[in-house]
């Protein structure tokens, strides 16, 4: 790996490991979010708080920093003999997002993040997913199981939209995001994973 791909890859994790889910909640005397429902620093535990604005702020965030994580390294010039350089940072900022760290790499699930990485890298593909996850949201009422339907369709509109490169971004983020949904996989299954806004 040349050292632009590396810059890309630093760039990306350290935008993605910003815990904005922990950061927010304290601000907003929330207190520890990890101490909190499933103890995940994502929107949907924050949600569980009872504070929508603070779950709405960061779904912001985390889906700021993936999008700023592709952008910069697709439009910063040191970057522009890697045409693939806001691709890498994107992916390693849905990794720092899950693995951060300065939380002994115990961060969110990636959906946000993941999500915007992919409106910022191939915005149809980001669209397409987004509106796959809001029909989901709305027919299964579990955020888990309309996240989970839009990542697996992920690389399919990613190699439609987009070509190749896209796809396989697409594919990595996906694999990550239903690797750290084991548990609500399991809990779908056996019926009990709670419905949107249910503490």
């Amino acid at each position: 790996m040349s050292q632009f791909p590396l810059l890309a890859v630093v760039l990306g994790y350290l935008l993605g490991s910003i815990p904005f889910g922990l950061i927010v909640t304290r601000l907003g005397g929330a207190g520890d979010i990890r101490k909190v429902g499933s103890g995940n620093i994502g929107a949907t535990n924050v949600l569980r708080t009872g504070r929508k604005d603070l779950a709405a702020a960061t779904v912001l965030l985390d889906g700021g920093k993936g999008a700023a994580a592709v952008l910069i390294a697709a439009n910063i010039a040191i970057f522009h003999t890697v045409p693939t350089a806001g691709l890498w940072a994107g992916g390693f900022a849905v990794i720092g997002h899950m693995f951060p760290v300065w939380l002994r790499f115990r961060g969110g699930k990636g959906v946000a993040t993941g999500l915007a990485v992919q409106l910022a890298a191939c915005w149809p593909a980001g669209v397409a997913m987004c509106a796959i996850w809001l029909l989901g949201a709305k027919l299964t009422r579990r955020s888990s199981a309309a996240a989970l339907i839009a990542f697996i369709l992920s690389p399919f509109l990613a190699w439609g939209f987009g070509g190749p490169a896209h796809a396989i971004l697409a594919l990595v983020v996906a694999i990550l995001v239903l690797a750290r949904h084991h548990t609500n996989i399991r809990r779908l299954l056996s019926g009990t994973e709670p419905r949107i806004g249910a503490t």
